[in-house]
This record gives structure tokens, C-alpha cells and sequence, in this order.
């Protein structure tokens, strides 16, 4: 059900090697079929190896970009990604209060892949306070699930009472990703009257760069064009699931998924 009038939005760090931030996202808006855009609020110098540096974009240009997208083109939703300092977490809530949308999609990334840090300490308390409470959805992976709620997570059943934790922050839904966690891959959708295990094999595949960003982008793209929320999740977790088994090896490291496998058969 691709219609590519339907804007979608991200918010978040470029990827200077194409696999991850906000490229990640605008490859997967337009591979589901919404009209991608964007607002820059950080840009990293990385590759397929890791995260080198971060330089982040001033206030004035990320309140910029929101106001001159959403006053054109108004996002049926909208992803954030990474958001590295406590001011800019004020920055895109003061604007998304000006300019809401239908939906709300919140990754918050803390950690790359390689151990960088994309969240500043001092900023997870804002991001906790201020910007999951305005979340259709929230997005974490176990790392950051734990970095959440302070609690650890080694089964299943952890994921269920932690996603519960994060819901009485205020978000409508939580999807709690297990790929961490070892055997099938396990995520679960949690909400007030809502609870459903998604279960699907692992793809033993070391190219994976990007994946939290690619099924969080999937999932906005797909509550733009209609999908409710179970049915949103489960096609967005059937196109990561393809996306990493048809991934494949370009630089010296862990290379991405491949967004537009659709068309590649």
C-alpha cells in the first residue's frame, strides 16, 4: 500500500556511511512507500567500522528545519532518532508541541554498535521526562530498555515488565526489540489493553548496521499510511527480517541491511 504523498519525517543524526541515522530512515520511508524528509540534528563521521566523532547542529538550525518542513509539508508522522543533549531534546519538544502529528515514533539511541555514546548522560533525563512521555510509540532496544527503567534484562519476561515500566512513563505503546537477548528473535508490543509477542528465526547475518533505525522508520512509515499498530509492528519486523537477510558486505565492517531488497529479487 505504497502512496508516496503521505509525508513521513525524521529527526536525527546523519550516517556519514549511508547505513544508519537518518539516511537509514528516508531509505525505508521510501522503500515502504511514504515521501521521506528530514531534520539534521547532529552529524557523525562513521563507517561500517564505528563512530569516530559527533559534532551536533545548533538549536536555531534544528528548529529551523521542523518549522520549515512541518509549515509545508505537514508529517503524518514523524521518527526521532538520535538526540544527543539535553537542549536539543527541549528544542524538538517545544517545536512537535507547535506542530504536532498523527504519530509519534521514539528510538532513543544511546550506544552505536560500536560503543559510542550518541546520548549524552546529562541528556537521559530530559529524553525520560520530556520526550517518550509524547510517544505513540517507543522503540528500545535491551540496552537501552535498561538504561531506561535501571533494571537488567536476560529473558523474555524481563522485556514484558520492563516494557511496562517505560508504558507508565506515558507513551501509548512500547515495543521492547530483543535482538540482544540469544535463540529466536523476540519482541513484544505493549500497551494499555494491548500485549503481543512478535517471534520470528534469527538471521545468523553479521551485517546489521542500522537495523534499530531501519524497523523504527518501518514502523512510522507504515502508521503514515494507515496500518494500526500490531499490523504496523509486524510488517515493519517481516521487512527487518528481510532486510538483514538480504544484507550485504560493502567496507571492512559491519556492513547494512539492505532497505530496498523488494526490488533486488
Amino acid at each position: 500500500m505504497r502512496n508516496y504523498k503521505v509525508p513521513t519525517l525524521t529527526i536525527a543524526g546523519s550516517d556519514s556511511s549511508g547505513g544508519a541515522g537518518v539516511q537509514a530512515d528516508l531509505k525505508t520511508f521510501s522503500a515502504i512507500g511514504t515521501y521521506g524528509m528530514s531534520v539534521i540534528t547532529a552529524i557523525t563521521a562513521q563507517n561500517t567500522k564505528g563512530v569516530f566523532d559527533v559534532e551536533e547542529l545548533s538549536s536555531k538550525i534544528i528548529k529551523g528545519q521542523i518549522k520549515a518542513v512541518c509549515e509545508d509539508i505537514p508529517p503524518k508522522a514523524i521518527k526521532i532518532g538520535m538526540v544527543s543533549s539535553p537542549e536539543i531534546i527541549l528544542d524538538i519538544v517545544d517545536s512537535l508541541k507547535k506542530y504536532p502529528c498523527d504519530y509519534l515514533v521514539v528510538d532513543p539511541v544511546m550506544i552505536s554498535k560500536s560503543g559510542y555514546s550518541l546520548l549524552r548522560p546529562e541528556a537521559k533525563y530530559n529524553l525520560i521526562k520530556y520526550l517518550i512521555p509524547m510517544a505513540y510509540i517507543v522503540t528500545p532496544n535491551i540496552p537501552e530498555a535498561e538504561e531506561i527503567s535501571n533494571m537488567k534484562i536476560n529473558t523474555v519476561e524481563d522485556m514484558k515488565m520492563v516494557g511496562q515500566k517505560i508504558l507508565d512513563l506515558g507513551p501509548k505503546f512500547v515495543l521492547m526489540k530483543g535482538g540482544h537477548l540469544d535463540g529466536d528473535a523476540v519482541d513484544v508490543l505493549i500497551g494499555k489493553d494491548t500485549f503481543e509477542v512478535f517471534k520470528c528465526e534469527r538471521i545468523n547475518r553479521k551485517n546489521t548496521h542500522g537495523t534499530g533505525c531501519t524497523i523504527s522508520s518501518a514502523i512510522t512509515a507504515h502508521l503514515a499510511l494507515g496500518y494500526d499498530i500490531k499490523e504496523s509492528v509486524r510488517l515493519s519486523k517481516e521487512y527487518i527480517t528481510e532486510a538483514i537477510r538480504y544484507s550485504f558486505d560493502i567496507g571492512h565492517g559491519v556492513g547494512p541491511v539492505h532497505h530496498f531488497y523488494k526490488f533486488d529479487k
